[in-house]
């Protein structure tokens, strides 16, 4: 039986206390070894209560208005019963490490809901990076009864991969005429994408908002999605709140065909070993930074490769050497 973290409000969190769950974030986005173990011991003491929610990744060029339609869309599920989470995947400053944009003065509205929670994630350098933070801060508010977890990304880079593999359905915000913007985005971004939005699509940017829209599915059919479901493209205006419950409808009929196949649970499976193993490397690369040998022979080798007189492989199984001597 799994032992009862000390510190931590369990029955809290099952019970959805805002400052449970605040203090159980905490301790997981914590770098401290204590803490990681600490928060290791809480994550199992919950698991059997997570996994109950819909897991939404957004992302979108800047500009395009995500904490607007986040808002917006997440008042709408709100005001349909649901409970939100919002997970911001923000960068983290240099000098403090903590996150530079201020989450809740973007979603003012939204933060003042019972039944929303908005929760910055630094991005850090630790065990992980924000990837490990986002995802267990993810479960700890399935855990706490939140149905709907939000995932934002702070634009179109590496975190949306890191987010696509963390979320059930991925969503990629894109500002009217998008012709431009459509040869900026990687291919790779587009085939991650479960629907593509366009946000904005008001006033005189209504017309350009359907003909964008009209591009970008003539696009999205070229691609190869590695499910049986085929990307959507919709438009919308987050400001307006137009549009946003055929979103929320989109993402239902995509929960039901994927639930219909056990899509959902095999993807979460697939997911969770792919993020074990990225784990295991990790923990190897930080076991072996520590070990005294390594740390001796590392800055050597390091020049030695530097200067091509070994090949980083014939350098790797060297500290690999180093490190199986004791």
């Amino acid at each position: 039986m799994t032992s009862k973290p000390e510190g931590i409000d369990v029955a809290g969190i099952l019970a959805g206390q805002r400052r449970a769950l605040a203090k159980a974030i905490t301790l997981v986005e914590s770098q401290r070894e204590d803490d990681r173990e600490a928060s290791q011991r809480l994550l199992n003491a919950l698991l059997a209560h997570t996994g109950n929610s819909i897991r939404i990744g957004i992302t979108g060029v800047p500009g395009v208005g995500k904490s607007t339609f986040i808002e917006a869309f997440g008042l709408h599920l709100v005001r349909q019963g649901h409970r939100v989470a919002v997970l911001a995947v923000d960068p983290s400053s240099p000098l403090a490490g903590g996150s530079i944009l201020g989450d809740k003065t973007r979603m003012e509205a939204l933060s003042r809901e019972d039944n929303a929670y908005i929760r910055p994630s630094p991005a850090g350098s630790a065990l992980g990076g924000v990837a490990l933070k986002t995802r267990e801060s993810m479960l700890l508010c399935e855990a706490a009864g939140y149905d709907v977890i939000i995932v934002e990304t702070v634009g179109v880079g590496q975190s949306e991969h890191q987010v696509a593999g963390m979320v059930d359905f991925f969503l990629l915000l894109m500002l009217p005429g998008g012709g431009d913007e459509l040869q900026g985005i990687k291919k790779g971004i587009l085939e991650l994408a479960d629907t593509i939005v366009i946000n904005k699509a008001d006033g005189d940017s209504a017309a350009i908002a359907r003909m964008t829209r009209q591009h970008y599915a003539s696009a999205m059919s070229l691609l190869k999605h590695p499910t049986s479901w085929q990307p959507k493209v919709l438009s919308c205006s987050a400001l307006n709140n137009e549009g946003v419950d055929d979103i929320w409808a989109l993402i239902k009929e995509f929960r039901a065909q994927a639930e219909g196949h056990q899509g959902i649970e095999q993807k979460r499976s697939h997911q969770n070993l792919a993020w074990m193993q990225q784990l295991v490397d990790e923990l190897l690369r930080m076991g072996l930074s520590r070990h005294s040998g390594v740390r001796a022979a590392l800055p050597d080798l390091e020049q030695q490769v530097r200067n091509s007189v070994i090949t980083p492989l014939a350098a790797a199984m060297e500290v690999m050497r180093i490190s199986q001597r004791s």
